[in-house]
């Protein structure tokens, strides 16, 4: 199985401001950018500290069920059990979808928006950072609410 097929969403986004409401919380920002393929916008919570970015900024965003490479149904049934470890790919002791990115977050989709026709919004939480992601339905149609 090839490692894309747990890979929701990926887009280059050029960052277009930072902190446009002005700043809340330190170590925190939100994050203002458009992306370069699928003509999508974003609001993203990042922990400046961790991964610093400035406005003309750009990096790439990927959106995945899992980090697995292997067989990604597989690997969210042993996880369920108990049988897998996220420590494992944290240490090192195995490679994962991680290994290709600088920063990288555990959330939940907890809205999903589709009241204007073709365009649709999905918000997701990362343990307090937020993230809106909007654009044509075609990129996000697979997100689900409750999912990982």
């Amino acid at each position: 199985m090839d490692k894309r097929d747990n890979i929701l969403f990926s887009d280059t986004f050029d960052v277009k401001d930072l902190d446009k409401g002005g700043k809340r919380f330190d170590r925190v920002a939100r994050i203002d950018g458009r992306s370069q393929t699928h003509d999508m916008s974003l609001v993203l919570d990042i922990n400046s500290e961790l991964y610093p970015l400035d406005a003309g900024d750009k990096f790439k965003l990927t959106l995945a069920t899992s980090l697995s490479l292997g067989d990604t149904k597989e690997a969210a049934a042993a996880f369920g059990k108990g049988e897998a470890n996220w420590r494992a790919y944290v240490n090192g002791d195995e490679r994962s979808l991680a290994d290709d990115y600088d920063y990288v977050m555990f959330g939940r989709v907890y809205r999903y928006d589709d009241a204007s026709g073709s365009k649709v919004s999905a918000f997701v939480s990362f343990g307090g950072l937020l993230m809106c992601l909007e654009g044509d339905i075609r990129h996000l149609q697979n997100f689900v609410v409750g999912d990982t």
